[in-house]
C-alpha cells in the first residue's frame, strides 16, 4: 500500500536489511538504519535502543540508497509533440506533477533535469503540493535556431528575426551568437539553475535538425562555459557524434549527454579533459517500441532508427578509454515508466558494480551532492530503497514490476509494501 508519514513523525528505523555499501560496492550484511527528520543518523549492526515513530522490517531484503537518474525531462509530458505544443500551462503542470510522483515511487529519489522550466515544480514538491524527487535542474536548455532545443517547427523568418533576440519556451531558449547565449545562460543561472545545458548536435526528438548536425560555434560555447565557470558550476552538452562532442569539450563543457556515436580518439580526449558522459540507452528502445502509437512524428522515428545499437557500442568505447560514465534515461512522457529498464540494458554491457557506481557515485557528483546522496551513512540524506533484488547479483531484475518494496525520500516513507 502507499504510505505517507503522518504529521509529527520524526524518527524511523529500517531494520534487518542487507545493506549495499556504495563505497566498496559490496553487500555488508544485516544493518539497522536510523533516520531522524530528513537525515540518516546511524547505521549499526545491532538493533538500536529507543523508540521509533515508524519501523520498516527489511528482513530478507536489500537496503539501497535512493536511485539517482542523471537525465530526465519533466516538461515533456507526452511523446506527441504536436499535442504538447497545444497544451495549456495548466495541463503541462499537472502532467509534470504526475511524472514527478511516479518517478519517486519507482525509487528515484534524486533526478537531474536536463532541459525545461521546472522551478515551479521544485517549489510545489518543497511545499507539499505534489510528491516528487529532489530535482537538480539545468533550467531551460540553450539552443541555436533550428537546433535540438528549437521545438518550433514554424517559419519565423517574418517575425523580424535577429541574433539579438532570444525565443523562449518552457523547454529552452533559442539564442544565436555569443551575446545572446551569454544572456540566456545568465538568465537561467539567475533563476536558480544548478548547471547549464547546451545543445551541440542534432537529435531524435527535435523537429527540424538533421541527426548529424553540429550546433553552435567555439565562441558561442565558450561564452556559455565562461559564465558557468564564473558561477562555480558547469555546462553539459547534448552531443552524439565526435565533431559535436569535440566542439563542446574543447570549449569548456564538462559533461556530455548521450554520446552514442563516440569514437576512441574522442573518448581519450574526454578522459584527458576530465569530461563525464551520461548514456541514456533506454529512451531509444522506448521510442522505437511505443513512439508511433503515442503520436511521435514519423520524421523523429526515422532519426531514432539504429541509435540504440550505436549507443550500446559507445559504452564499450567509453569504458575502454576510461571515460567516467553516469546513469540516465531521458524518457519522454508516456515512456517514463520504462525508467528501471535502464538497469537491465546497462547490466548487459557492464558489471553490475560499475553500473551502480555510475548511478550512485558519478551521478551524485554531477548533482553537486557528493557525499550527501548515493550512500547510506550517518549525516547523509534519508533516501532509501528496499528491494528483494540483490543489485550486485541480479541488477537487471530491478526492472521487474514489484522490484521496489519501499521508498523513503528525505526521511519520509512514500512507498511501503513490505
Amino acid at each position: 500500500m502507499w504510505a505517507v508519514w503522518e504529521p509529527g513523525v520524526v524518527r524511523a528505523l529500517i531494520t534487518n536489511g542487507d545493506l549495499l555499501d556504495t563505497d566498496t560496492m559490496t553487500i555488508v550484511g544485516e544493518r539497522h538504519v536510523v533516520i531522524e527528520g530528513d537525515t540518516i543518523v546511524d547505521v549499526v549492526d545491532q538493533v538500536p535502543a529507543g523508540s521509533f515513530d515508524r519501523t520498516i522490517d527489511a528482513r530478507g531484503r536489500f537496503v539501497l540508497p535512493g536511485f539517482i537518474d542523471a537525465h530526465v525531462h519533466h516538461v515533456i509530458t507526452t511523446m506527441d509533440f504536436g499535442r504538447l505544443q497545444r497544451m495549456s500551462t495548466t495541463e503541462i503542470a499537472l502532467g509534470m506533477a504526475r511524472l514527478a510522483e511516479a518517478t519517486l515511487r519507482r525509487g528515484f529519489t534524486t533526478v537531474r533535469d536536463t532541459g525545461g522550466d521546472t522551478a515551479g515544480l521544485v517549489r510545489a514538491i518543497a511545499t507539499g503540493l505534489c510528491e516528487g524527487p529532489r530535482i537538480i535542474r539545468s533550467g531551460r536548455a540553450i539552443s541555436q535556431t533550428g537546433g535540438h532545443g528549437d521545438l518550433d517547427s514554424t517559419d519565423r523568418s517574418g517575425d523580424g528575426a535577429c541574433a539579438c533576440r532570444i525565443h523562449s519556451s518552457s523547454f529552452g531558449h533559442v539564442a544565436d551568437g555569443p551575446d545572446a547565449v551569454r544572456l540566456a545562460v545568465r538568465t537561467e543561472l539567475k533563476a536558480g539553475s544548478n548547471f547549464i545545458k547546451l545543445m551541440s548536435s542534432g537529435g531524435v526528438a527535435s523537429p527540424t535538425d538533421p541527426f548529424d548536425a553540429v550546433q553552435y560555434t567555439d565562441i558561442e560555447v565558450r561564452a556559455a562555459t565562461t559564465e558557468t565557470d564564473h558561477r562555480h558550476t558547469y555546462a553539459t552538452s547534448h552531443a552524439y557524434h565526435p565533431e559535436a562532442i569535440s566542439l563542446a569539450i574543447e570549449n569548456g563543457v564538462r559533461c556530455i549527454e548521450h554520446g552514442n556515436l563516440l569514437d576512441a580518439a574522442t573518448a581519450e580526449r574526454m578522459v584527458a579533459l576530465g569530461v563525464t558522459m551520461v548514456p541514456t540507452l533506454v529512451t531509444y528502445s522506448a521510442m522505437q517500441e511505443m513512439g508511433a502509437k503515442m503520436g511521435m512524428p514519423e520524421r523523429n522515428l526515422d532519426k531514432n532508427r539504429g541509435v540504440f545499437e550505436q549507443g550500446q557500442r559507445s559504452i564499450g568505447i567509453a569504458k575502454a578509454a576510461g571515460v567516467e560514465l553516469g546513469f540516465g534515461t531521458d524518457l519522454l512522457g508516456e515512456a517514463q515508466p520504462w525508467q528501471p529498464r535502464e538497469f537491465a540494458i546497462r547490466a548487459d554491457l557492464e558489471p553490475a558494480a560499475d553500473v551502480l557506481h555510475s548511478m550512485y557515485r558519478v551521478n551524485s557528483k554531477l548533482c553537486g551532492l557528493e557525499g550527501q546522496i548515493g550512500v547510506l551513512a550517518p549525516g547523509t540524506s534519508g533516501d532509501v530503497v528496499i528491494s528483494s533484488i540483490d543489485p550486485l547479483a541480479e541488477l537487471a531484475r530491478l526492472a521487474e514490476p514489484g522490484a521496489v518494496a519501499a521508498v523513503v525520500a528525505r526521511g519520509r516513507v512514500v512507498v511501503d509494501e513490505t
